[in-house]
This record gives C-alpha cells, sequence and structure tokens, in this order.
C-alpha cells in the first residue's frame, strides 16, 4: 500500500466533476473525503484530520466563502484552494481576503489542480519550523521531513501535516517542556477550547507512533504543557 501524500477535504456540489476529482486525486495517493455541500463538508472538517481544503463557492446549505470563514476561525493556517466558475475580480478578492491559497477558475485541467496543490503543500511545509533538519532520530526512531516519514526497522508510518509538526516541535525541545500555548498557536493558530481538544488527539497518536521504543514519552505536565523524553540519548 502506498503512502498517502495528502488528506484532502473535497467539497463541491456538481456530482460528476466531484467525483471525477475525487478518483484523480486518489491516483495520485492522496485521501480524499468528497461532500456536495458546505455544511457536511463542515461537520466533517470538525471530526477528521485534512492537510488541505478545496471548496467550490457555489455549494447549497453553506457556500465556499462561509465555509471558509469557518474553518479559519478553529485552524487558521489551513491551507484552502477555491474552485468557482466566476471569474469576476471581486470574487476571487474575497476568497483571497479569507486567507485563501488558490483560487482557480472552472474549467480547469486535472493537472492544474494537482500542481497547485502540491505548490501550496510546498509553500506550508517549508513554513514549518524553518530551523528543523530534514532528518533526525529519536531514540530508535527515525523521521525524514520529506516524506512526513517516521520510520523504525522496516516500519514507515506517514504522518499528516499537523502530527509532522508536533513531533518536531516536540523533538527540537527533546526532555524539555513545550509550553501548550506555545505549541497551540504556533501549530494550530490559536488556544482555545476546540484546537486544545485537537492537540490532546495529537499527542494520543503520537504516543501510539512511538510505542515501539520503550525508552520514549511523551508525558503531560500539568498546567504547562508537553514533555518528549528520550532516556539514555
Amino acid at each position: 500500500m502506498n503512502d498517502i501524500n495528502n488528506r484532502i477535504l473535497l467539497a463541491e456540489d456538481d456530482p460528476n466533476l466531484g467525483t471525477v476529482l475525487k478518483d484523480s486525486l486518489e491516483l495520485e495517493d492522496n485521501y480524499v473525503e468528497l461532500f456536495a455541500d458546505g455544511e457536511q463538508a463542515w461537520k466533517s472538517f470538525n471530526k477528521d484530520d485534512f492537510d488541505i481544503c478545496i471548496l467550490d463557492v457555489m455549494m447549497p446549505l453553506k457556500d465556499g466563502f462561509t465555509l471558509a470563514k469557518e474553518i479559519k476561525k478553529v485552524a487558521p493556517k489551513m491551507p484552502i484552494i477555491f474552485l468557482t466558475a466566476k471569474s469576476m475580480k471581486e470574487d476571487k478578492l474575497e476568497g483571497f481576503k479569507l486567507g485563501a491559497d488558490d483560487y482557480i477558475t472552472k474549467p480547469f485541467s486535472f493537472e492544474e489542480l494537482q500542481l497547485r496543490i502540491e505548490a501550496v503543500m510546498r509553500r506550508v511545509n517549508s513554513s514549518i519550523l524553518p530551523s528543523q533538519q530534514a532528518e533526525f532520530t529519536i531514540g530508535k526512531y527515525t523521521y525524514v521531513d520529506n516524506d512526513r516519514a517516521l520510520k523504525i526497522g522496516d516500519n514507515s508510518t506517514k504522518l499528516t501535516t499537523k502530527e509532522a509538526e508536533l513531533l518536531k516541535l516536540l523533538a527540537h525541545n527533546v526532555n524539555k517542556i513545550v509550553d501548550r500555548d506555545v505549541a497551540l498557536k504556533s501549530i494550530w493558530g490559536n488556544d482555545n477550547y476546540f484546537t486544545g481538544r485537537s492537540m490532546d488527539v495529537y499527542i494520543t497518536k503520537l504516543r501510539k507512533y512511538l510505542k515501539a521504543d520503550d525508552r520514549i514519552e511523551i508525558v503531560n505536565i500539568h498546567g504547562q504543557g508537553f514533555k518528549l523524553i528520550v532516556k539514555n540519548s
């Protein structure tokens, strides 16, 4: 089974276009969840983990601009690409004001969309903790940043963008306390209740990924944050 490149939330109300885009993106080893309206997409965004959102502007129940506003409130750093039949300058400006990373006018080729996704994700990944090494070890594990791959022996786990950010932040401060608020603001963009709960879920996931080396532990320092402990390192 191939590693997943990106976890993509795709909101497109045209069933034919949505299915074609989903199938094409999955052929490029992306994981894609497709929704026909903004309301369904918003519910899924709050339950699942995505690396990038691709949103049609004109959708029933909740349009793309409204959905983007809600996403940016809880995840200010989430990359967003708008798809639209609208080519008016005012609409594009509105999209970029909402924090869109790109804006594609229909009709477009899949190759163009794929290249734009890759360009956006390169910008996102290069802006995350730029002082970090491209590859480093944590106990028996090796982390390769270009692939967001956490490796031990013959096993390799592809991390999501936020899992990778959090792991790098902890590893950069190994055996030191990482302040909870600092982690939330640097990775999620704010430190509200919902992002706090989200980070707790990611900490649980990282503990699971690192459990093959009993020298490694992520501990919760009550009232302060988290500490990645690597014994005998």
